[in-house]
């Protein structure tokens, strides 16, 4: 017993049809064809994947802190690495101007 996919077959317009189909996509002012300018500055789904890249980079580290500093920061909920960097920047800041 022969196992044959049931897969659809795709039918091909004529040159006619395929003249008939583009001649009434040009006439629809909704759907017209990209220009040139248009497709160049088309870019692939992949590179706008992820998160933008940050003009501030940071640096990776590990550092060790006090179980209380965590569990406070930890307990201001979402983003409290950002916000205990944020309050690192202003210690720097503080501390700069003053030396």
């Amino acid at each position: 017993m022969s196992k044959i996919s049931k897969r659809s077959t795709i039918l091909v317009p004529t040159a006619e049809e395929d003249k008939a189909i583009t001649a009434a996509a040009k006439s629809d002012p909704d759907a017209q064809p990209l220009t040139p300018k248009q497709l160049k500055a088309m870019v692939p789904i992949r590179a706008l994947r992820g998160r933008p890249r940050s003009e501030n980079k940071k640096l990776l580290v590990s550092v060790r802190y006090s179980p209380e500093v965590v569990a406070y920061f930890k307990s201001t909920g979402e983003g409290w690495q950002s916000r205990m960097d944020g309050v690192l920047r202003e210690y720097v800041t503080r501390h700069s101007r003053s030396v």
